[in-house]
């Protein structure tokens, strides 16, 4: 029972410490607008979170840390679906991560290196399409305005703006190579918490 609380606390800690690493991706590297869609590396620390902890709390993670950046860099009216499409990397990441290739493990590491490029292309791609229809969704039916409902329907006909596919590979090769560096350390340490068990 106590290790199972240890267990539980540490992952709430690591998850803040995640959800502060996206906030930080997001809001002090610089961050290129083009199309509408914000290149930044926030994203590679979702996925990140969703290997260490899980989909749910790695999307949480996400969820909150970008949320948050939006909000305190001027875009709060987009951290509602800022919050649903992190969410959604983190559990599409932790899906194919944790329940697919139970990544969280004893592995070798040509397998680690695989599943964890597998699943972080598999959220990041899926949120290539993800995106564009949530706010395709988000302003035809929710809150109307065609203007911005044309501008998303138009980034998913065209399979989303190069710069989400752009940001995709970007964050999808940085968790993939921060991972591979910290998980020997964090085993070490005994930081790598069982995940899907």
């Amino acid at each position: 029972m106590a290790k199972q609380n240890n267990d539980q606390l540490q992952k709430v800690i690591q998850a803040g410490l995640m959800a502060a690493l996206c906030y930080i991706g997001y809001a002090v590297f610089p961050a290129i607008s083009a199309s509408g869609t914000k290149i930044h590396i926030g994203n590679a620390f979702v996925v990140m979170a969703a290997y260490l902890l899980g989909g749910v709390y790695g999307g949480l993670s996400g969820a909150v840390g970008l949320s948050i950046a939006d909000i305190t860099g001027g875009y709060a009216a987009s951290a509602p679906r800022t919050f649903i499409t992190k969410l959604v990397i983190g559990l599409v990441v932790g899906l194919v991560a944790h329940k697919i290739a139970k990544l969280s493990e004893d592995h070798p590491q040509g397998y680690i290196l695989k599943w964890s490029a597998i699943s972080a292309v598999c959220g990041l791609c899926f949120n290539c399409v993800f995106e564009p229809t949530l706010k395709y969704v988000w302003y035809t039916l929710l809150f109307p305005n065609a203007d911005k409902a044309a501008s998303a329907i138009k980034a998913l006909l065209a399979v989303t703006t190069y710069s989400t596919i752009i940001n995709a590979v970007i964050n999808s090769v940085i968790a993939v190579v921060l991972y591979m560096a910290l998980r020997p350390a964090l085993k070490k340490a005994g930081y790598l918490l069982p995940v899907g068990k």
